[in-house]
Order: structure tokens, then C-alpha cells, then sequence
């Protein structure tokens, strides 16, 4: 008869566990659990991740990051235009300035005894027909001939009429310019300078976007530094635009407010136009967000087929602004 053997309880539990790991070795079932399934997994202790395409996971946020960057040279591209304007006497640049002061037909408070006349009142006294204001310098020219001379390109310009029509008047000949005028020089001046470093630091920081703009891909933590620079260079251009704007404006109302002199001014309509054209959109500049979906005509219609990174399809119909059926969130 055999006598009967103690073991503490820790040595059976020890006992157990080393049946069940042989048997799970051996490919057998665990004393007890002839019923159940085990799931393995490829190391003990591991997390199984199940396998995912990167590339095509990411393949829409991939996407809209380059059609921002596209939106960020198509920018660049305007902005050069704006700020190349009026430098010299060449198609588009030529007719591309802020504002434009028209002497043609200026009546003057004096003339010389000597005066010859010719083809207009302004020539007559030695003015130009025509002066036309850009970022950088301003050019002179006559109705029938156009531009004739521009003034040389300098950092931080500003069109002081007074200084520059006194130059050119013949000696004897005075013309009784708006009192206003000499009131606001300090102002356009200032609003000068300010524009011009508004819109080259713009430039600069557009076009350094399409080069940062694909980093946001690898991580959303780059979305929001990205975000906070897109949206600087965004004010500083609008900014620029406006400050341009009112200083056109006011320097056009102020040139004419005295009927008696006959002074005509003008706004350069592409000059403003290129501006407009030219601002950044924040809606699309990390691809989290997509903004009016006509913008881009049918460049969404293949992310019906598109799975995303949990394996759930997106399916989305945008026609009429209605959801499809069976859409999933």
C-alpha cells in the first residue's frame, strides 16, 4: 500500500503550470481544458499588431499635403508678379503698379514767358504725362509714347510727388498742388515701408511652406506649428494688401480733391489683382482639413476605394450634399 505524499500548495501550483506548458509544447491539450482553444501568438508576451500598408493608409492625408504645396507655389508665383511690378518697361510689368498720377492736362497757377506748347500741358511745363508707383520705384512716360524711364529699384521706396514734380517743372512754371498732399507724405512713407517688408517676408515664408509642408505627413505635431507659420505668412500678406489698398485709395482722393488743378489718378487694377489671387488657404495646408469640396473638381473620387489605416472603407458622396447609404464612420 502506498502511503500518501504533502506537498504545499505552491509546489502544486508549480507542477501544474510546468503540464500545461509541455502539453501546449507538444502541440496537446492542458490537463482539465480538453475542450477549450487557445489562440497562439507568434512570441510569448508579445502584442500582435496585424500587418499595415503605411503608404496606402496615409495615401489622402498624402494627397492634400500636395495640392497645399501646390497652393503655395501658385501663390509664390503671384506674389512675384506683384512684387516685380512696375521695376522696368516690359509686357505685364509695365502694367502692373499701385496707382497712377495723370498730368496730361494739368492747369498750371504760372507759366513761363517762353513756354512752347506741344502735345499736352504737362509737357508744355516739363512734367511727364503719367507717373506710375510700384514696390520698389516709380516710371514717367507721355500718353502717346509710354513709359519712358523708370526710376532706379531701392529697398524700402516711397513716391514722394512733391519732390519729384518740383524737379521736373521748367524754371517760371508753378503748379498749386493739394494742400493735403504735403499732409500725408509722412503717412505714405511709413505705410511704404511697411508693405514693402510685409510682402517680402510673405514671399519668403511661402515659399519656404512648400518645402516644410510635407513633413506633416510623418506627424500630426507638426501640423500645428505648420498651421500657426502658414497663418503668419497669411496676415502679413493680407496685411500688405490692405496697407497697399487704403494708401491707393487715399493718395487717389487726395490728388483729385482740387477740381481746379485737373489732376487725374488711377489704381492698378492688376496689381490688386494678383494679390487676391494669391492668398493662402488654410483649409488644405496640412490635409486635415479639405474646405469646399467643388475647389478641387472630381479629385476626390477615388477615396471611395480608398480603405483607411483600421481596414474600415470610406465611402462618401458629396453630390447635392447627401451621404450615401451603408456609409460607415
Amino acid at each position: 500500500m502506498a502511503l500518501p505524499t504533502f506537498r504545499s500548495l505552491a509546489a502544486r501550483r508549480q507542477n501544474k503550470n510546468q503540464e500545461q506548458t509541455n502539453g501546449v509544447a507538444n502541440g496537446g491539450a492542458v490537463a482539465g481544458e480538453e475542450n477549450s482553444e487557445r489562440t497562439l501568438t507568434p512570441t510569448q508576451g508579445a502584442v500582435y499588431t496585424p500587418a499595415v500598408n503605411v503608404k496606402l493608409a496615409t495615401k489622402t492625408r498624402k494627397i492634400w499635403i500636395i495640392i497645399s504645396c501646390l497652393f503655395f507655389l501658385i501663390s509664390v508665383v503671384f506674389l512675384i508678379l506683384t512684387i516685380i511690378g512696375n521695376i522696368n518697361n516690359k509686357p505685364v510689368i509695365r502694367s502692373t503698379y499701385f496707382y497712377k498720377l495723370n498730368l496730361a492736362n494739368i492747369i498750371p497757377a504760372s507759366t513761363p514767358s517762353d513756354i512752347i506748347f506741344t502735345n499736352s500741358l504737362a509737357r508744355s511745363l516739363g512734367l511727364h504725362d503719367f507717373y506710375q508707383v510700384g514696390l520698389w520705384n516709380f516710371c514717367e512716360g507721355y500718353t502717346n509714347e509710354g513709359i519712358t524711364y523708370c526710376s532706379r529699384p531701392k529697398q524700402l521706396y516711397w513716391f514722394n510727388p512733391v519732390e519729384v514734380l518740383l524737379n521736373e517743372l521748367l524754371s517760371g512754371a508753378t503748379i498749386a498742388l493739394p494742400a493735403e498732399i504735403n499732409n500725408i507724405l509722412d503717412l505714405i512713407k511709413i505705410a511704404s515701408h511697411v508693405m514693402f517688408g510685409f510682402f517680402l517676408t510673405g514671399i519668403c515664408m511661402n515659399a519656404v511652406s512648400i518645402f516644410l509642408a510635407p513633413f506633416t505627413l510623418f506627424s500630426r505635431w507638426w501640423s500645428l506649428p505648420f498651421a500657426i507659420w502658414t497663418f503668419i505668412g497669411a496676415l502679413l500678406t493680407t496685411a500688405a494688401t490692405i496697407i497697399g489698398t487704403v494708401m491707393a485709395i487715399i493718395f487717389k482722393n487726395v490728388a483729385t480733391s482740387q477740381s481746379g488743378l485737373n489732376i487725374g489718378a488711377d489704381i492698378g487694377t492688376d496689381m490688386f489683382a494678383f494679390i487676391c489671387c494669391c492668398a493662402s488657404r488654410r483649409d488644405v495646408k496640412t490635409g486635415r482639413r479639405k474646405g469646399r469640396q467643388s475647389a478641387y473638381g472630381d479629385s476626390n473620387t477615388d477615396e471611395k476605394k480608398r480603405p483607411m489605416a483600421g481596414g474600415i472603407r470610406w465611402a462618401k458622396m458629396r453630390r447635392f450634399g447627401k451621404k450615401s447609404e451603408g456609409e460607415v464612420v
